[in-house]
């Protein structure tokens, strides 16, 4: 008779397997989870290119991709895990190389036709009202799809052209007339910041400008028929929701409900925002899991107090097919931005998973929600909201995985062990989903939410209990007129979560600013957080330990000296380390986008000290001479005497050649856009320009 000790393997076996296990940093990969982290660094590598990859860099990577998996397969048997670790990379370059093209075709069919070319003078813009929202100033701004078949990409069917004016009383769907200013998308105002026509370009946003006169109903539009219903509806929604409502919580449940932001007070979005409850207002995972959980659960419920047909059938199937009807309705009703279409392809692959029975909370179902973003939305990758909601879901995923594995057993028993389950649920949620996007919304935004913790705690209870279940329930029952009661409760739930807002907003320190990092700063930070989430062993060590190394060279880096606007106006840092200008009337939106990123907030700073003639000012930054020239009469003295010129007015090459300082005139300015200079001891140490030369691409061709 056998031992059955003999039948189990060896101890020295079981370590050997461990230990090649753990040597393996994809041993808990498959091929989806590889074609995603392949998408991302694929359509990133795309983006970051400072020209457009032609056949030979694809051919180049594709074979090294094939000479990786040759390697492999004369690799020694003995070492199957570096076998199939070799087998993974190859997949990843493959996936790279894939999605890498997937983004050059998407970028070419967006950024394929000639940007606009204003005169200045007014035109007549004729279409339909598509949105209305507001600017960063709190101003109005129309969203108009337009019918003018000589705007640059209304060949392609679509042509947007925004524009900050009065609707006067036009809503969303109505045919419109309206006469503006316009001018093609502005590139960023710094290097490094906010590349507005990058952004344009793929919302197919062919002008920009400002109205003359109030708008007016324009002529009958005859395409578009579904768009314009279904932006009548989420108007009249919105209309309807507000109506319901006292003006503050109003505008809120109407920004929730149908993704209608125009009627926001600016002073509630800057509460939330210090509260750390900014993600509140973009329609993303959390406002689709409420949506679709909420009707998930409670049609699952409703159809297991049916027993025998519980008893023959899984009540689940059928209660995620109706959450889908939902989510996929709530994407429609809600505008259906990158963010809500993240939420929702997210949503449909958990919802997906549960109808096929399988696990719907899993890196494997993130990892379809990333292809499946990248192949609609390749440059969503860059964006701060893919970023951020892709680290904090991933962080979840990992945490709850950890959790389920080293819990003890036995589920809390009676209402205290609910409530204190739930609480530290709460808890554990809102500490890592925040520390997860920490560094992301820090990187792009350029300040911290110090409170940000305390002000989820406090508030997500009402918003994830009371707020959205109302809402939803309000929207269900409008056409049966029974919204009353549900909006009344989401009133009140919106008028405390306003109230506890403003209260964390206004603790002291409860915003921090931070200086901005660096491109390099951010991808090794994010390879960190890849390394921490996805591997094993060591290799999460390590992550934690890049992710360290990112954060520290992200203090440590040096702050520039001067911004030279497009415009010529100068910013510079004294000799106490405090901003000073050289003009406080002219480029304040590009002085206020530096300054935010150089992590200082407040008003515009102080005028410079500095020596003025008829021709101009000099001042001295660190040992250096910058003189802002009006006149160049005595360029001869000016040369002599400076380090830097910025001049208002053109400089001959001729005098450029002769000149031993640096010059950046109007010429030089409006080829490589601002400038952000570092200063050393023998002049000019490093320039970063807001348009490089060299890099051409096709968000960057006028």
């Amino acid at each position: 008779m056998l031992d059955p000790d003999s039948l189990r393997p060896h101890p020295a076996a079981r370590r050997w397997k461990k230990s090649a296990k753990s040597i393996d940093p994809f041993a808990d990969f498959g091929p989806v989870t590889i074609a995603a982290l392949g998408g991302i660094i694929g359509c990133s590598s795309y983006f970051v290119l400072p020209v457009e990859p032609g056949p030979v860099v694809f051919l180049l990577a594709g074979a090294a991709g094939l000479l990786v998996l040759w390697s492999a397969r004369f690799s020694p048997v003995g070492r199957k895990p570096l076998r199939r670790v070799a087998i993974m990379l190859a997949m990843l370059l493959v996936a790279s190389l894939a999605f890498m093209w997937r983004a050059q075709i998407h970028t070419q069919a967006h950024h394929g036709a000639e940007s606009y070319r204003g005169d200045g003078e007014a035109v007549l813009i004729e279409g339909w009202l598509e949105r209305v929202d507001r600017s960063g100033s709190g101003r109005q701004r129309l969203l108009i799809r337009s019918q003018d078949a000589s705007l640059p990409g209304s060949s392609r069917g679509i042509a947007r052209v925004r524009v900050l004016g009065d609707p006067a009383g036009l809503v969303a769907g109505d045919p419109i007339a309206i006469r503006a200013v316009l001018a093609a998308p502005r590139p960023s105002a710094v290097p490094g910041g906010y590349d507005f026509a990058f952004h344009a370009g793929f919302s197919d946003i062919v002008a920009t400008g400002y109205a003359i006169a109030p708008a007016a109903a324009g002529p009958a539009v005859t395409g578009d028929r579904l768009a314009r219903r279904i932006a009548r509806i989420r108007a009249s929604l919105s209309a309807h929701i507000r109506d319901r409502m006292a003006p503050r919580p109003g505008a809120l449940a109407a920004a929730l409900l149908t993704g209608d932001r125009a009627h926001i007070a600016a002073r509630d979005v800057e509460a939330l925002r210090r509260a750390g409850l900014g993600h509140v207002l973009a329609i993303s995972g959390m406002h689709m899991a409420l949506l679709a959980g909420g009707v998930f659960f409670a049609i699952r419920l409703l159809l297991s107090a049916v027993t025998p047909w519980a008893r023959r059938h899984d009540p689940a199937i059928p209660a995620a097919g109706m959450a889908l009807v939902f989510a996929a309705g709530y994407l429609i009703l809600s505008g259906g931005t990158i963010p809500t279409q993240r939420a929702f392809i997210m949503t449909v692959s958990v919802l997906g998973a549960v109808i096929l029975k399988r696990r719907a909370l899993s890196m494997h179902t993130l990892a379809i929600a990333v292809i499946a973003v990248l192949v609609l939305q390749p440059q969503a990758v860059i964006t701060p909201g893919f970023q951020m909601s892709f680290s904090a879901a991933a962080a979840l995923v990992a945490v709850a995985r950890v959790w389920q594995q080293s819990r003890s057993g036995g589920d809390a028993r009676g209402v205290l062990g609910q409530i204190r389950l739930f609480v530290a649920g709460l808890s554990t949620t809102s500490l890592v989903a925040g520390s997860a996007t920490a560094a992301f919304a820090a990187f792009h935004f350029h300040r911290i939410a110090t409170f940000g913790l305390a002000g989820n705690l406090l508030v997500m209870p009402i918003f994830s209990l009371l707020v959205m279940p109302a809402g939803v329930l309000g929207l269900v029952l409008i056409p049966i007129g029974l919204d009353a009661i549900p909006f009344a409760a989401m009133e009140a739930g919106l008028s405390l979560m306003l109230d506890l807002a403003g209260h964390v907003a206004n603790w002291p320190g409860a915003q921090r600013t931070v200086a901005a990092a660096s491109g390099g700063v951010l991808a090794a930070f994010s390879i960190g957080f890849v390394l921490l989430i996805l591997m094993r062993g060591h290799m999460r060590g390590a992550g934690g330990l890049v992710m360290a190394a990112a954060l520290a060279v992200w203090t440590l880096m040096p702050q520039p000296d001067l911004f030279i606007s497009e415009n010529g106006l100068v910013l510079a840092r004294d000799g106490h380390g405090d901003w000073v200008v050289s003009d406080r009337r002219t480029s304040r939106f590009a002085a206020r986008v530096f300054l935010e990123a150089r992590g200082v907030a407040g008003p515009t700073p102080q005028r410079w000290q500095a020596l003025c003639d008829p021709y101009g000012c000099s001042t001295r930054i660190n040992g250096l001479v910058v003189t802002r020239l009006d006149h160049v009469a005595d360029w001869a003295t000016d040369c002599a005497r400076s380090d830097v010129i910025v001049s208002a007015a053109r400089i001959p090459g001729w005098i450029v050649s002769q000149c031993q300082a640096a010059i950046f005139d109007p010429d030089r300015l409006a080829t490589t856009g601002s400038q952000v200079i570092h200063l050393g001891a023998n002049g000019i140490a490093r320039v970063q320009s807001a348009r490089p030369p060299g890099v051409v691409r096709p968000w960057t061709q006028s």
